[in-house]
């Protein structure tokens, strides 16, 4: 997938190459059906239900939300994380992912 070509807000093309940098191109899917310019919905490899929403709308300048959601709804974080670094997003999103 080229990040660039995705018609997505610039910190989350950020987001997602360091990500690919990081952990490899084929270590999450990207829901293409998400409309937004500043969000993505990104889901794990082999399991499609555990997903985070991360957006940066109603963030400051360069600041990341997260929602994320579980393959029990129960559990499911719904605005937990809200004004995170690239850094503190990613940190997050890999523990979700692990």
């Amino acid at each position: 997938m080229n990040v660039w070509a995705i018609d997505k807000d610039i910190p989350l093309k950020l987001l997602l190459i360091e990500w690919v940098h990081r952990f490899g191109e084929n270590s999450l899917r990207l829901n293409l059906a998400e409309a937004h310019f500043q969000a993505i919905e990104l889901m794990a490899v082999d399991e499609a239900e555990l997903r985070a929403y991360v957006y940066t709308f109603a963030q400051n300048a360069q600041r990341y939300g997260i929602d994320l959601k579980y393959p029990i709804t129960a559990h499911n974080i719904i605005g937990g994380h809200e004004n995170l670094s690239l850094e503190q997003t990613l940190t997050i999103l890999e523990t979700h992912f692990s």
